[in-house]
Order: structure tokens, then sequence, then C-alpha cells
């Protein structure tokens, strides 16, 4: 009988969920920054939008424990600035550009990411199966890029793509990371560095801040520009970090950054029915393999637990612990 690591599927369900809200963004970005928003703008409200929703939940969840944060500082600070703010500033800039689904597929190349960091930190290379969900995404990301060159993509917007693929491992590495802090208080936290650091930015002139009170097209309808803002603020950004986080603790950063990959068929789809944009047929047939590396992944993980559990049983069989040794 095959054993399963506790929470490992209530963990899988977390971060199709998280997949889920994330995949919301794209759209709803989009149809702000066709209006003439700036990404900068659009992702400063959206963060500062989430910080405030998650803010008592996260005092709540962090009282008698402040010094966690000043043991986490910099974490936190990564966190915001690079996972949270630069991610989504890069992923926008990309969107301008490409296809809310080839932008996320590109962004998604920092899976790969993941594994090599995993890869140099212990010194141990991926299983099989992992190094052949590793394959098939990456021909999946081939196909959606189109290499052949009958329809090359903006290569402006391809640059952005890759910069937001860098923001995006950070975000698995970092949210994987069991520093003490309760998932709820890194979200809030990350949320709060991330609109400070925005807010900087935009405030010297490094990063343009534009804002346009007008409404937004979605599904042929008009649409007041803060039901965009709310959504990207409430559910793409402080459901789905927090959901990400629960998820990436529970299955671990590999596991969690190639299931969070179902993120790029959910944005294709709210694309579609949203903004009536969809990808031409070599892109859904790429969509399948990253699907495809998604399982492989999957099971080469599940497999390599097993094994490990397995070999420590062996171990405590032969050399059995003194009794009261934790």
């Amino acid at each position: 009988m095959s054993q399963r690591a506790p929470g490992t599927g209530v963990g899988l369900w977390f971060a199709l969920a998280s997949a889920a809200t994330f995949g919301t963004s794209g759209p709803f970005a989009k149809s702000l920054l066709v209006e003439g928003w700036s990404s900068g703008a659009v992702v400063l409200l959206r963060v500062a939008g989430a910080a405030l929703a998650l803010a008592v939940p996260t005092a709540l969840a962090m009282r008698g424990r402040w010094h966690l944060l000043r043991r986490n500082a910099g974490a936190v600070l990564a966190y915001g600035a690079v996972a949270v703010a630069g991610c989504q500033v890069t992923y926008f800039y990309a969107v301008q550009r490409l296809d809310v689904g080839v932008a996320l597929l590109l962004e998604y190349l920092g899976v790969v990411l993941v594994v090599l960091w995993v890869w140099l930190r212990t010194r141990r290379a991926p299983g099989a199966l992992t190094g052949a969900g590793v394959v098939l995404a990456v021909l999946g990301l081939a196909l959606v890029l189109d290499l052949s060159g009958q329809s090359s993509p903006d290569l402006v917007g391809v640059v952005w793509g890759l910069l937001a693929a860098t923001g995006l491992a950070t975000y698995f590495v970092l949210a994987a990371h069991d520093s003490g802090l309760p998932p709820v208080a890194l979200a809030g936290l990350g949320m709060v560095a991330g609109a400070v650091v925005l807010g900087v930015l935009g405030l010297v002139g490094v990063l343009p801040m534009r804002f346009v009170a007008s409404d937004v097209a979605l599904r042929g309808d008009e649409l007041p520009w803060w039901v965009a803002i709310g959504e990207l603020a409430l559910v793409a950004a402080a459901a789905a970090y927090l959901l990400g986080i629960v998820a990436a603790r529970s299955l671990g950063s590999t596991v969690a950054s190639f299931v969070g990959l179902t993120e790029v068929l959910f944005a294709v789809l709210f694309a579609w029915v949203l903004l009536a944009e969809l990808p031409g047929a070599m892109q859904l047939g790429g969509g399948v393999l990253i699907l495809l590396g998604v399982v492989a992944v999957r099971a080469g993980e599940v497999r390599r637990a097993q094994r490990l559990a397995a070999a420590a049983a062996d171990t405590e069989a032969d050399f059995p612990l003194p009794t009261g040794v934790a």
C-alpha cells in the first residue's frame, strides 16, 4: 500500500487554487493597461490593496512573534521586492507586448530555475522523471514561443517575460522556506514591503506611475476601473499569494512550482472568456506538453519521497534509537 506524505493532497488543492487565482491577473491587468495605465501603477494598487486586506490577519498571526520579523527581515524584503513587486511589474510589461498566455509561459521558465537552484544547493541531480518533466516543459515553451520563426513574439516582451521568470523562481524558493513566519504573515508583510519599494521607485521617478480613471472592457462589457483593481488586489494577490505559500510549504518548492504551471491554463481560459484572446494550435499543443511535464515531476517527487522514507525505515530497523531520543 503506497504511503503519502501528510498534507500532500491538501497541498495540491491549495496549489491549484493558487494557480487559478493568479491566472486571473493577466486579463484584468491587461484591461487596465490598454486604457493607458502604467504597469507600476497597476501593481502598486494591487499590492497595496492586498496589504490592507491582509493587515488584520497578519497582525493577529504575528501577535507575540514579532521577533521573527527581525530575524527574517532580509527574506521578507527580498520576497516583497523581487517575488511580489519585481515579478508582477515585469510580467505586466510583458503582457503589454505579448498575449497573456505567452507572457505567462515565459515567466514560468522560473520553474526550471527552481530545479537548477535545488540542484546547486543540494548537489543532487534531479531524478529521471523530474528531469523528463523539465524537458517536456521546455519543449512546451518552445512550441508556445513558436521558435520556427513563423510568428515570432515581440523580443522586448520576451525579455520582460524572462525577467519575470527570475522573480517567480524567487517566489517559490522563499515561500517554501519554513522561516517560522506564519504563511499569512509572510504574504501580508511581503505585500507591505513590495508596496513600499514600488512607492519609493515611483516617487523618485524610476518607475512610471500613470493612473487612468476610466472604465475597462471585459467580456464586451464596460466595468469601473476599481472593479479590476479590487479583483487584482483581493483575489489575484491576497488570496493567491497566501494559498501559494501554504502549498509550497506542504509540497516543497519543486513540486509546487510545477503544479503552479497550471496557472498558464487558467490564464489562457480567463483571457479567452474575458478578452476573447485565444492562442493558436501550436501554443495550445505547448500547453499540453507543459501539463505532461507537471505530471512527470509530480510522479518523480512522490517516488523519490517513497525511496527516502523506505531508506529511513531500514536505517531505523538496523540502528534503533534509544528510548526518549527525539
